[in-house]
């Protein structure tokens, strides 16, 4: 039996809780039955449920505003290319600035990835207050997608709060 370590675990819950958070969006919006969701091995993506009773498997992502942030929200130390990541994103000019640094980031660092699924989404979730579905609307046509990425479908979770948005970006 593998021993998960303490940090593996609390990935594991962020990750479970984010594509729980999506899940429920998603159907609100949509309609469609998205249910049972199990975490996977490396070489994977993060998560699998079932979509309208086919298998999807979905690669989870967070999306902060500041080295502060992401050390409030993890409620710990961040690893030293997380700090200059984030210290990068501080350098922006304004906030919305520092959404898209940080978006046009996370996409192309996930578009090197290879995963082994057949269909698999990004869920982005967003833990920034200021950035809701309106800020991410407007800043859809400045969003750099990268070529040759392994994403049927890219989706943001833009709300932490209980009246979710959800936006789909590719």
């Amino acid at each position: 039996m593998t021993t998960i370590s303490k940090g593996e675990q609390e990935k594991i819950q962020l990750e479970h809780k984010a594509a729980k958070v999506f899940m429920r969006a998603y159907e609100l919006k949509t309609g469609h039955k998205i249910r049972h969701i199990w975490h996977n091995k490396p070489r994977r993506p993060d998560t699998s449920c079932m979509l309208d009773d086919e298998h999807l498997d979905l690669e989870i992502a967070h999306l902060y505003g500041s080295e502060l942030e992401a050390m409030e929200f993890l409620g710990r130390e961040l690893s030293q290319q997380s700090k200059r990541d984030l210290q990068a994103l501080n350098r922006a000019c304004n906030v919305n600035d520092r959404l898209l640094t940080a978006l046009n980031l996370i996409l192309e660092n996930k578009s090197k990835k290879q995963y082994k699924s057949n269909r698999v989404w990004l869920v982005i979730r967003n833990v920034h207050p200021e950035w809701d579905v309106n800020t991410i609307k407007c800043l859809l046509p400045q969003i750099k997608m990268p070529n040759g990425h392994p994403f049927d479908q890219i989706w943001l979770v833009a709300e932490e709060s209980d009246s979710l948005g959800i936006v789909q970006i590719y």
